[in-house]
């Protein structure tokens, strides 16, 4: 047996695929706290930070990274899938701070304790963690909305109301 939600949908598809809007309060909240779960364990998962950030070889100002361009591709496909699932589900703003605030957060908190090259540009993380901080919100942006550009949305009955009163 199925059942049919007001938004047209069926069931557990209503539930994972519906408007966050038409959920009980709890279910929307531990909904957009996973989504801030999922997009913090994904940054620290495919951005891992190294404590014991050391030079190569003695000597050498060159220190190591765990960072790899793997890592930070499966970063950008997971957080552009979860700003376009929660631009599909909640409302605009939603996506931007429960996707693209946790790691921004997280990256100001990883460079801003990395001590800096000795070439001088030691004070240049901030710029570093502005420019990704615009391009993931671009991203997340640019997702939610082609996100919620497949959304299903009820058809509204006020200008049919509204025009037979003529």
């Amino acid at each position: 047996m199925t059942e049919i939600t007001g938004n047209g949908t069926t069931g557990t598809t209503g539930k994972l695929l519906g408007p966050l809007r038409t959920r009980p309060w709890v279910e929307r909240w531990l909904t957009r706290v996973f989504g801030v779960a999922v997009a913090s364990a994904s940054y620290v998962v495919c951005v891992p930070w190294d404590l014991r950030n050391r030079a190569e070889a003695s000597g050498s100002t060159q220190e190591t990274t765990p960072v790899t361009g793997v890592g930070v591709a499966a970063l950008g496909v997971l957080l552009l899938l979860l700003a376009a699932y929660f631009g599909h589900r909640d409302r605009r703003g939603w996506p931007l701070l429960l996707i693209a605030a946790p790691p921004a957060a997280l990256m100001y908190v990883s460079l801003s304790t990395q001590p800096g090259p000795p070439d001088g540009f030691a004070n240049a993380w901030p710029l570093t963690w502005a420019f990704f901080t615009l391009v993931i919100a671009a991203g997340v942006l640019v997702a939610a909305e082609v996100g919620r550009a497949y959304r299903v949305e009820e058809e509204s009955m006020e200008g049919l109301v509204s025009a037979g009163r003529r």
